[in-house]
């Protein structure tokens, strides 16, 4: 048992940590060592609205009915302004102020830390805050109300009766907008803070090819599974459970410090009995939903691999149809969906046991109230209407002593949240950190290209590809690199682009901008025809006309009579052939005119007279050509040719020396 107490606090220590990893950073910058700010910053908002704002609010209102319609507050509202004069005529009245000082100073004292609209989200969850303050006063008030209508009822006292029911109907009527403003504003403050989340995750993701590390060819080779679930499914899930069960958890505090006092007045004996309950059987659902937090997580990895599967269906669907793929592609999304299902059964298991658990609690506290309080109530030391606001204080406490045992679900799914999307944010810290520490010969910016004493390695440097490659590709120069497959052809364009590192040797390539890449399957974009065209850049900066003939220098003029309007969007992956793909990949090149281009087999879809035909165009525009081919077509627009032999040796030779049928078996 020890030991399962001390697995437990390591567990809700290793979550607490997480939750402050993905949540403080939207209201206070994160650093490693600044926790205790942003601990200080939430007691010092409550402070500002708990002691602070609801105080000074009242009083004045109070003070405004007293002079306004001193009649109406006589009669209905002499209990508060009774209690709001002992509060100003005791020291509760200065503690108050004191502590709503404090809590203004503390804001004001680190305001620098609240720049870039970090204070917005403060001012959100302080009114949610306040709102919740005002409904749990309003609901303590009811309580009291409660019991003089009931003792009005059996005394058959009509006019007391009626006057504390139109007193009800008043609490009701101003409890309703509450609440509902108190529901716009969290769900705007989830909504804000779910665009700044997934922005912050999709900026990072983005930089310095952090996707390009996360979504290796190898998938062996990452834990981080479905990055596109992590930053929209997640991302959603966290912020609207962390605000849901953070302000759960603050109304269940505010409600137990409310009614504790009023239950306790009434009868000690219900309001330890209660709390002892509630404590032992928390405990239990805690150590008896252990399971049910991993299931959710690998339900959520299961759900998210069965959608992917799906995707890849729908992505590749004329590959498929070619092959007549079809039972194969339905063998791999059922074992998916075998994954879902057999989880989610286990799943269901557990979270039937949970309910049976919760239920039995949940049905033994109804009697409680009865046990207790049935001997003073029938022998005379407690009236009726004292036993309903009992009852009442009692289902209100038991509320908020219950949050474990209501939440248990939900928070196991928010656990599994939290694991996925922080795993996911500290992935992306890593590369970074990878990047920094091992990238250290990391292409370094020069006009023309420079390779000296490389090798080229796979990523987990198990095989050696090429060894000790010196290379230069000057401005208007151009290399054809050739070999068997696998010899490390496109491994070496890697390398170059910077997209693999190496433990040896140092590479030198021109700027961003200056170098572009064009691979075997050009990338098509989410955009219209213009973006395709122009791609990365903006398309602003080209006009109609000039795109129009592009295409047609390109040999694509039907794109033009498909497609006259250049801002048509369409799934351009699907609907273009693989040739004119990488004809538009060429005009996008053209658009581009960078000075040095890496073609990997970009022109193998395409026929040896259109193959001519866009070589030339680039000879023109004396762009620096590093090509990757097997055809022998392509030697006469290169000057040198690289032939790699797959293990680990090279030669460069001019390229009217070599000879294709003697040198490529």
């Amino acid at each position: 048992m020890p030991k399962e107490i001390s697995s437990t606090k390591r567990d809700i220590s290793s979550q607490l940590n997480k939750i402050r990893k993905l949540t403080q950073p939207y209201f206070l910058p994160y650093t490693s060592n600044n926790g205790w700010l942003f601990i200080l910053l939430l007691f010092a908002l409550i402070f500002c609205v708990v002691p602070g704002t609801v105080l000074f609010v009242v009083t004045g209102l109070i003070n405004l009915l007293s002079n306004s319609t001193p009649d109406f507050t006589k009669e209905y509202l002499s209990g508060i302004e009774e209690i709001i004069n002992k509060i100003w005529n005791s020291n509760l009245g200065v503690i108050g102020t004191i502590f709503f000082l404090f809590g203004i100073g503390s804001f004001a004292s680190f305001r620098s830390q609240l720049r870039q609209k970090r204070w917005i989200p403060w001012l959100f969850l302080g009114l949610v805050l306040l709102m919740l303050l005002s409904v749990n006063g309003i609901n303590a008030g009811i309580s009291f109300l409660v019991r003089d209508i009931t003792n009005g009822l059996i005394n058959q006292n009509a006019s007391e009766s009626y006057r504390k029911l139109w007193i009800l109907g008043i609490c009701f009527v101003a409890a309703l907008p509450i609440r509902s403003f108190q529901f716009y504003l969290s769900a705007k403050l989830q909504l804000l803070w779910r665009e700044w989340l997934s922005n912050n995750l999709i900026d990072n993701y983005l930089t310095d090819r952090t996707y390009y590390i996360l979504n290796p060819n190898n998938e062996d080779e990452t834990d981080i599974d479905n990055p596109d679930q992590r930053i929209t499914e997640d991302a959603k899930d966290f912020t609207a459970q962390i605000l849901d069960l953070s302000l759960n958890i603050f109304d269940s505090i505010l409600t137990f410090t409310i009614n504790i006092g009023i239950l306790l007045s009434i009868s000690k004996n219900l309001t330890v009995a209660l709390v002892f309950y509630a404590g032992i059987l928390s405990i239990l659902i805690i150590f008896a939903s252990k399971k049910l937090f991993k299931l959710n997580f690998d339900q959520l990895k299961y759900e998210a691999n069965f959608r992917y599967g799906l995707v890849h269906v729908r992505n590749n669907a004329e590959s498929i149809a070619f092959y007549s793929g079809e039972d194969e592609e339905y063998q791999e999304v059922n074992s998916r969906l075998k994954s879902v299902v057999k989880n989610f059964n286990l799943l269901i298991i557990w979270e039937a046991l949970l309910r049976v658990l919760q239920r039995s609690t949940i049905y033994g506290s109804v009697f409680i109230p009865f046990i207790i309080l049935s001997g003073p109530l029938l022998a005379g030391n407690m009236n009726y209407g004292e036993f309903s606001q009992a009852r009442l204080n009692y289902q209100l406490l038991e509320g908020s002593l219950f949050f474990i045992i209501y939440k248990i679900e939900a928070l196991a799914k928010f656990s599994a949240s939290i694991g996925r999307l922080e795993g996911f944010q500290s992935s992306i810290k890593e590369v970074k950190h990878l990047k920094s520490n091992q990238y250290k010969n990391s292409v370094k910016e020069k006009e023309n290209i420079y390779i000296k004493n490389v090798n080229v390695e796979t990523p987990d440097k198990s095989k050696l590809l090429v060894k000790d490659l010196n290379l230069s590709v000057e401005y208007g120069e151009s290399i054809l690199v050739v070999g068997p497959s696998g010899c490390g052809k496109t491994s070496l364009l890697r390398v170059i682009s910077g997209l693999w590192s190496t433990d040896k040797g140092e590479i030198f390539s021109p700027q961003k901008g200056d170098l572009l890449f064009i691979p075997q399957k050009p990338y098509m974009t989410l955009g219209s025809l213009k973006e395709q065209l122009c791609y990365p850049l903006r398309t602003s900066r080209f006009s109609d006309e000039h795109l129009q003939a592009v295409l047609k220098e390109v040999q694509l003029p039907n794109l033009i009579e498909r497609y006259p309007d250049l801002d048509i969007k369409q799934d351009w992956q699907r609907i273009l052939s693989q040739g004119e793909q990488q004809r538009l990949a060429f005009a996008r090149l053209l658009l581009n005119s960078p000075k040095f281009v890496i073609l990997d087999e970009a022109t193998s879809a395409l026929d040896i007279k259109t193959e001519h035909y866009l070589y030339n165009l680039l000879k023109e525009r004396n762009i620096a050509l590093v090509s990757v081919g097997h055809r022998p077509t392509l030697k006469i627009f290169h000057d040198n040719v690289l032939e790699l032999s797959g293990k680990g040796n090279w030669s460069l030779m001019p390229s009217k020396n070599f000879d294709f049928n003697s040198n490529i078996n």
